[in-house]
């Protein structure tokens, strides 16, 4: 069964954009990420312009995001005070991002910078997360009780205590400065923008290692800011760049929820070694296929002659 998409002027299977929802949508609930990491990817191998694939998946985003935030908030796994400073950093650093995304369109470079972003932060953080998760295992097997998976970012995080303005979470038990959840909260909101994604691949890990984090209370914490993030992205793309396929979104968003609700209740039962483990190697495989398809010779190569005037 097709479907018209308007924006992306193509047509796709109906149920192949709802499977694709709903399983993203399960990755959203049990590893605290919005998903656009993998969907965005998975857009653009079905055809759908780069530029229509970001802008579109934000909007995917929010509906996977409210329903996994929701459910880790009835088990009390949202540090609200931590996830409106990400927020604060969030909405910042999404408007940048819109503008760039623009000037890039107009330049005619933003495929490529799309594509070369996913290949160099899908890479270089799921190799990270994966060492990390594999010591942890390993340190789990040893000692008989759960790692928390805190090792990695002990010495950073000690030079980042110095900083001023630091306040007491509560839920997380952690006396931080506000200023680093608000730099990180803008990093995402520029990588939403640009790459169509929540930003949880950069925002899970960084709280882990940089801020410390309980691994439990980060996944909750994630989607309610990703939710927020993820909206303003989608109101500035669809003003500035009419990039937003209201068709497109609703599909994925109809299979995202309901595979949100199934992924928070499945991640209940990893610890968070695992989780990360999983997560690292999703990530990795991504960062492969985009690299092939970026750099691999197409099956079917072609050129354009210009034809000069017998007077030239």
């Amino acid at each position: 069964m097709q479907i018209y998409l308007p924006i992306a002027e193509i047509s796709v299977n109906v149920f192949l954009l709802l499977g694709m929802g709903g399983g993203v949508g399960f990755l959203s609930g049990l590893f605290g990420v919005g998903g656009g990491f993998l969907m965005t990817p998975l857009l653009i191998f079905t055809g759908i312009p780069p530029a229509v694939a970001v802008a579109t998946e934000a909007n995917q985003i929010i509906g996977a995001s409210v329903s996994g935030a929701l459910a880790h908030s009835r088990r009390g796994n949202v540090d609200y005070v931590m996830g409106f400073l990400l927020l604060a950093g969030g909405l910042a650093g999404s408007g940048l991002g819109v503008w760039l995304f623009s000037t890039l369109r107009g330049e005619g470079h933003l495929d490529l910078v799309i594509l070369l972003s996913y290949v160099i932060f899908l890479g270089v953080i799921g190799v990270l997360m994966l060492i990390e998760s594999l010591r942890a295992m390993g340190r789990y097997r040893r000692r008989g009780t759960s790692a928390r998976g805190r090792g990695q970012g002990r010495r950073l995080r000690a030079l980042l205590h110095g900083l001023p303005l630091k306040m007491r979470f509560r839920k997380s038990r952690l006396y931080i400065s506000a200023l680093l959840p608000i730099a990180i909260g803008f990093v995402v909101g520029v990588l939403a923008a640009i790459m169509g994604v929540g930003g949880g691949f950069i925002i899970v890990p960084a709280m882990i290692y940089l801020l410390g984090m309980p691994t439990s209370m980060v996944v909750g914490t994630s989607l309610f800011q990703i939710i927020f993030v993820t909206a303003n992205v989608t109101i500035l793309q669809a003003y500035n760049n009419h990039t937003v396929d209201v068709v497109l979104a609703l599909m994925l968003l109809i299979g995202g929820v309901i595979g949100a609700q199934l992924g928070s209740r499945a991640g209940t039962r990893l610890r968070g070694d695992q989780l990360r483990g999983m997560l690292a190697l999703l990530v990795l495989g991504v960062c492969a296929k985009i690299a092939f398809d970026l750099f691999a010779t197409p099956g079917d190569v072609f050129s354009l002659a210009v034809r000069m005037g017998a007077g030239s």
